[in-house]
Formats: C-alpha cells, sequence, structure tokens
C-alpha cells in the first residue's frame, strides 16, 4: 500500500507520516504546498522553506508546488498533483487534520473525486491526549507562530513539553485557547523524533513581531547524525 502525506513539517503532518507508516503504509512521498499567500485557508505557511531539509532527514522523497494560494483556487493546484501521485500508484493520501472541517472536507472532495483514500489519523482527537502523545513518542516540536491572546513574544522557539502543555491548558481555561492550535493559534516545527534518520538542527533564526502576533524564522539548519 502507497500512500503520500501533505506536509509542512508542523507537529500535525509530521505525526501524520508516523501514523501512516504505524499502519502499514508505505510514504512515498511528502507533498508540499508552498503557498504566497500568508493566510492560506488551506497551507501552513511559516518555514515551508524548510521541507526539503526535512524530507532529507526523514528519508522519504519530496513533492513540493507552488500556489498564488488564493481562496478555494489553491485546491486545483492541490488537486493536479494529487492528480499525478495517483497516476504514479499512491492510493491513499494522508493530512494531518484535527478539528478543521474547512480543509478536511476539501481534501475529502478531492481524494474522493481522483478515486484516492483520505486520511486523516488525528481526526476529532481529544486536543490534550495529543499533545501528549506527541511529547510521549519523543518528537521534538517547536512553536514558531503564535497568534492568540495569551501567546505572547517569549512563546516563539519555545519547545512543546509536559511544562509547556501545563501553560498552554492554563491559557486555554483563561482564554479558550486550542490545546492543539486547531484554530490557528499557534504553528510549530519538528526537529526530530522516531521516525527522524537525521536530526535538524536550527543555527539561525529570527523573531518578528507585530503587534499582537509573531513568528520565528528559521534562517538556516543544518542536519546532524543521530
Amino acid at each position: 500500500m502507497k500512500a503520500a502525506v501533505l506536509f509542512s513539517g508542523g507537529k500535525d503532518s509530521t505525526l501524520a507520516v508516523y501514523k501512516a507508516q504505524e499502519m502499514g503504509w508505505e510514504v512515498k512521498y511528502l507533498v508540499s504546498i508552498h503557498s504566497r499567500n500568508p493566510h492560506s485557508y488551506m497551507f501552513h505557511v511559516p518555514n515551508i522553506h524548510l521541507d526539503s531539509i526535512l524530507s532529507e532527514a526523514l528519508d522519504i522523497p519530496l513533492l513540493s508546488i507552488d500556489t498564488p494560494g488564493n481562496k478555494e483556487e489553491e485546491l486545483k493546484d492541490l488537486q493536479r498533483v494529487l492528480q499525478d501521485l495517483k497516476d504514479n500508484g499512491i492510493e491513499a493520501i494522508f493530512s494531518g487534520a484535527l478539528s478543521s472541517t474547512y480543509q478536511k472536507s476539501r481534501i475529502d472532495g478531492i481524494c474522493q473525486e481522483l478515486g484516492l483514500d483520505s486520511v486523516a489519523p488525528h481526526w476529532q482527537r481529544d486536543p490534550k491526549e495529543y499533545m501528549e502523545e506527541i511529547i510521549k513518542l519523543g518528537f521534538q516540536v517547536i512553536i514558531t507562530a503564535v497568534a492568540a491572546e495569551g501567546l505572547d513574544e517569549t512563546w516563539l522557539g519555545r519547545e512543546i513539553n509536559h511544562k509547556t502543555l501545563d501553560e498552554l491548558q492554563v491559557l486555554h481555561e483563561k482564554y479558550g485557547i486550542h490545546l492543539a492550535f486547531e484554530g490557528g493559534e499557534a504553528e510549530t516545527l519538528t526537529l526530530d523524533g522516531p521516525i527522524f534518520k537525521k536530526k535538524v538542527i536550527i543555527q539561525e533564526s529570527e523573531k518578528i513581531w507585530q503587534v499582537d502576533s509573531g513568528q520565528l524564522i528559521v534562517k538556516r539548519a543544518t542536519l546532524e547524525d543521530k
């Protein structure tokens, strides 16, 4: 069974790779969509330029495409690449969707039209249990963007661990922040984990803060043997 994973380098798509392999699928490709629209409704934008080094770290070939990122139009770009995958023997598309019906319904629709299985292994999971699993499995995940009340500049670059999760629980109770950031509260980057053949080391980065939101932009990264 051959699959491809919609991949951004964040926690959700990386864990989708893990789940696909755990379920017995052969992950033939990581599919990365580079949107020129920073407010894309469908695709993760922060640090997407690291997809090639993450592909090497995971030892899975990367298929990346560019899209202007216009609402709904970007789906046509996704459909074209999924059609190519279908033509090359891919049977299923895995995604990291947690609770975004907007994203999942559109991926499901394209896959149904093309005759591909659409698999979202995290769908509707309890967010706290989900985050605890990421930590327990040993994935090294950092926060690379924040856009929610309670998340200030100090959260940029923080690793997701039990202490972080405890603090997020407090913010969830106070502000309603989704513990797994499915409401767009934050974006993440995965640097290492049980499926990584090499570890990603950040050599240079920059924090950019604008009023009430910000990003950690990774300017240079290398791989380290494990």
